[in-house]
């Protein structure tokens, strides 16, 4: 599977190339495994944004498009490594691509990466040894079949299969394979320490309570698009349970790190304070990882900032809060929205981006009464104010 010199070549001269065509053309390059080839091509454009320096090296194989499909980026893997300790054992039980076992190595004493399929263990011992990661040892195995025969670590990572027959996308824990309620026992058994990355899709409340070993989440968001939800698992907690804390992480376009945490006690306790109608000087939006992890009152009451209306999920104030964890915007016109308005404000506001929270029709639909086109510098909020007024609000963005 070591890709030589020419197949190197190969895979650089079409990296752009439509592989359909390379496919009906694999005649001419009788010397060659062309569709392994495209393979890797087309894995390699799956990757390029989420793990450049993966991309980079040409010396890097991929086991299959769907492996580097499903795989973590380089931002969230890295982050992985603050849930452990440079002393720790890492046992990564899903290895699959291997970008979580790369990153946890860098930091951890040792990690094993344990995975079924003999391609991707191959893979693997390619990749590791082209990234210089010498304290890896690959086990091909299934984890499942070998519960009590694991690799002795301090800390277990887990990242069940998400797809169904018919590469049917799931999320509920018990559709995933393997299905960690089911194994999570025998793991906190034998080490004191299991990461579990979950679907972005799955419920935190409930997953909480299907999991009450959980003694942390972690919402990780990329560019403002939920990708991971991880659960800490710790065997203390089995007869010390505690209140997890939640952390919500987005890592920017910038390439900043929004980060806060807060416990769900923490969101039921806080006090909340509504715009009566009154809209201040700026506007916020949470980032995705606040809104997944729904710490609507509590992000109000620890920035000191107005919620719009209960289910809007906008936030105003008077002043500046440039450490708010989302998007701020400088308010400059509220509008009533009116059926009557929607049919002349093209021609105050021709281009907006539009943004919906808690309203009656749909972001198309405005577009279609009002006749705004998509992009350009001024954002616009079709939203409702405290109690029950519809309303647009035109802003520009706070860099």
């Amino acid at each position: 599977m070591k890709l030589t010199e020419e197949q190197r070549l190969f895979i650089r001269t079409h990296a752009t190339s439509e592989v359909t065509g390379l496919l009906l053309k694999a005649s001419k390059h009788p010397t060659l495994n062309i569709p392994f080839l495209v393979e890797q091509i087309v894995a390699r454009r799956q990757i390029k944004e989420k793990l450049p320096m993966w991309f980079e090296n040409e010396q890097l194989v991929f086991p299959s498009k769907i492996a580097a499909e499903q795989c973590s980026s380089e931002s969230t893997a890295r982050y992985k490594q603050s849930l452990i300790t440079a002393a720790d054992v890492v046992c990564d039980l899903t290895g699959g691509l291997g970008i979580d076992s790369y990153y946890f190595s860098t930091k951890a004493t040792h990690l094993y990466y344990m995975e079924r399929f003999a391609a991707y263990c191959e893979a693997a011992r390619l990749n590791f040894a082209a990234l210089g990661a010498q304290n890896v040892t690959v086990v091909e195995a299934d984890s499942t079949q070998c519960l009590h025969a694991l690799p002795k670590a301090s800390v277990f990572y887990i990242d069940p299969a998400r797809r169904a027959e018919g590469n049917k996308r799931v999320f509920a824990l018990a559709d995933c394979e393997p299905d960690l309620c089911g194994i999570k026992a025998t793991l906190l058994e034998q080490a004191p320490c299991l990461i579990a990355k979950i679907s972005p899709m799955a419920d935190i409340q409930q997953t909480l309570h299907l999991l009450p070993e959980t003694t942390e989440v972690h919402v990780l968001s990329v560019k403002n698009e939920c990708k991971e939800l991880l659960f800490v698992l710790r065997s203390s907690a089995i007869s010390n349970p505690v209140e997890p804390r939640i952390h919500c992480v987005n890592f920017t376009t910038k390439g900043a790190v929004q980060h806060y945490a807060f416990t769900i006690q923490d969101e039921q306790t806080a006090h909340i304070s509504y715009t009566a109608t009154a809209v201040g000087a700026y506007l916020y939006e949470p980032n995705a990882s606040i809104l997944k992890a729904g710490a609507f009152k509590q992000i109000a009451q620890a920035c000191e900032v107005r919620k719009l209306q209960v289910n809007s999920h906008l936030y105003t104030s008077k002043e500046l809060c440039k450490d708010f964890p989302g998007r701020i915007f400088e308010v400059e016109e509220v509008i009533p929205f009116s059926t009557k308005g929607c049919k002349t404000i093209h021609k105050t506001i021709p281009q907006a981006n539009i943004t919906v929270r808690n309203f009656p029709i749909s972001v198309e639909q405005l577009r279609k009464k009002t006749k705004i086109t998509d992009g350009g510098a001024v954002y616009l909020f079709a939203t409702t104010l405290y109690p029950d007024e519809k309303v647009l609000i035109k802003c520009k963005k706070v860099d």
